[in-house]
């Protein structure tokens, strides 16, 4: 079973593969569950997608943003103490 820190190590030194990964899971994901619940053409199905999978990196970005401004606020304190 992973450690939450292997995990939290492997994303701080791949960033941009964990962004990318989350990004096509969220790509598969809506096509499943639009192809499932929704009468759309395939077209529209892969721009809906796409949507939400951008709508999700940006939720992942702003999260990642606000944990290095976090670490970083946290390293400069104990640098104080």
């Amino acid at each position: 079973m992973f450690k939450m820190e292997a995990i939290q190590s492997w994303v701080a030194e791949h960033k941009l593969k964990a962004i990318g990964a989350i990004w096509v899971s969220g790509i598969g994901a809506s096509l499943a569950y639009s192809r499932a619940r929704t009468p759309l053409k395939p077209s529209l199905r892969l721009i809906h997608a796409r949507m939400h999978a951008q709508a999700l990196t940006l939720v992942v970005l702003s999260g990642a943003a606000a944990y290095h401004y976090y670490e970083k606020h946290e390293a400069d304190r104990q640098k104080e103490n």
